[in-house]
């Protein structure tokens, strides 16, 4: 099948795809624990945060949250003013969302503004959305101010394969980021459409969510009522790309007969899954995609932003039904309704002191290899 050449697999999804294929999915040697304290102590949170959170690179969003030239968007999930904006140029940018006047937040709420320039609410200073400051009114009451040096403060940034990564650390090095770029390339990410997005406010430690999604030993059981028959039961492969994971899951037990370059066909058989050190999920559904950011607020509360990308628009009464229901069935049904709700209540049985360590089986070592590399990052 010819297909362009951004939307083909990469070798590395190829193998997983043949692992599944040859009946030889993904296990470990044997039982493995993780100790319960990881997910209740609050030392243990604020060491996380200033050693992972606050040094590491991290996808705040996807390229789809900006479509055009001149938008920008809060974002406040980190616990941080933050202002994503892309510039007349189409390049991407992470501010802070602060006049460089008076300190003033400039945008509130979390609705994208489409629009050349951002107007500071209290003295209407204007800054062009690559920062620049654009003008301020009676300028003659500024003399000699130097506009070069009071452009929006800008924090470290890199858009690559239809995501958008950012750091704190002005030392952060995004290798990773690139590196990855041709794993989302392959299913067109950065050309897709942002069909909705929703914030939940999920009452569980970050790394309970991430533990959710680096395991497929629950699908049959927790998804019973919604996703389960499209899976085969530990029908699944998984590999590393650095520290991060890439998984794949049967959605049937006959495998051997697909042609594998005819993606398409292989992504209708196989559902595709990223988990982004240290706190983004990607799961790649046959036709369209889910992206999940953690963004932890103390030891057992996080709130989880969901994107749901689809290639493009919807055109027509019948395939917007189609997307609602898609959403419907992951982000209410999937998401909030079994994965989030089952990391909630593992926070509430963890928080009693009963369990001192969980027990990890064989089709649940991806969430050994998350914890070492926490336990590696700090």
């Amino acid at each position: 099948m010819d297909m362009p050449a951004r939307q083909r697999p990469t070798e590395g999804q190829l193998a997983l795809a043949r692992l599944i294929a040859s009946g030889q999915p993904s296990l470990g040697e044997g039982i493995e624990t993780v100790p319960a304290s990881v997910y209740t102590s609050p030392e243990r949170f604020a060491a996380e945060q200033a050693r992972i959170f606050a040094k590491r690179p991290m996808v705040i969003a996807p390229s789809a949250l900006l479509p055009r030239p001149n938008m920008a968007v809060p974002h406040d999930g980190f616990g941080l003013p933050l202002l994503l904006a892309r510039d007349k140029a189409g390049k991407a940018h992470v501010f802070w969302n602060v006049c460089r006047h008076r300190g003033t937040r400039l945008l509130e709420g979390a609705e994208p503004l489409c629009a050349p320039r951002i107007v500071c609410p209290y003295h209407a200073w204007s800054y062009a959305l690559d920062g620049s400051l654009a003008g301020l009114p009676r300028p003659d009451t500024f003399p000699g101010l130097d506009r070069a040096a009071h452009g929006l403060a800008e924090i470290p940034c890199i858009e690559a394969g239809g995501l958008l990564w950012f750091a704190r650390d002005e030392a952060a090095d995004f290798t990773d980021a690139a590196a990855l770029a041709p794993e989302f390339d392959a299913f067109g990410l950065a050309g897709h459409h942002l069909y909705r997005r929703r914030v939940h406010d999920v009452p569980a430690n970050w790394k309970l969510i991430m533990d959710a999604f680096q395991e497929s030993y629950h699908v049959q059981r927790l998804h019973s009522p919604t996703i389960a028959r499209f899976f085969a039961d530990g029908v699944t492969a998984m590999d590393v790309i650095g520290i991060h994971q890439r998984s794949a899951v049967g959605r049937t037990d006959h495998l051997s007969n697909i042609d594998h370059m005819d993606w398409p066909a292989l992504r209708a058989v196989i559902t595709f899954a990223y988990q982004l050190f240290p706190g983004t999920i990607m799961i790649m559904s046959p036709d369209y995609v889910n992206i999940m950011v953690l963004m932890p607020q103390s030891a057992g509360r996080t709130l989880v932003e969901d994107f749901m990308l689809i290639p493009e628009t919807p055109a027509s009464p019948g395939e917007e039904d189609h997307w609602a229901r898609s959403w419907t069935l992951l982000d209410e049904g999937v998401f909030a309704g079994e994965d989030f709700r089952a990391a909630a209540l593992g926070q509430e049985g963890l928080a009693t002191g009963v369990v001192r360590e969980l027990t990890l089986g064989t089709l649940e070592t991806g969430i050994k290899f998350f914890h070492d590399q926490v336990e590696a990052a700090l």
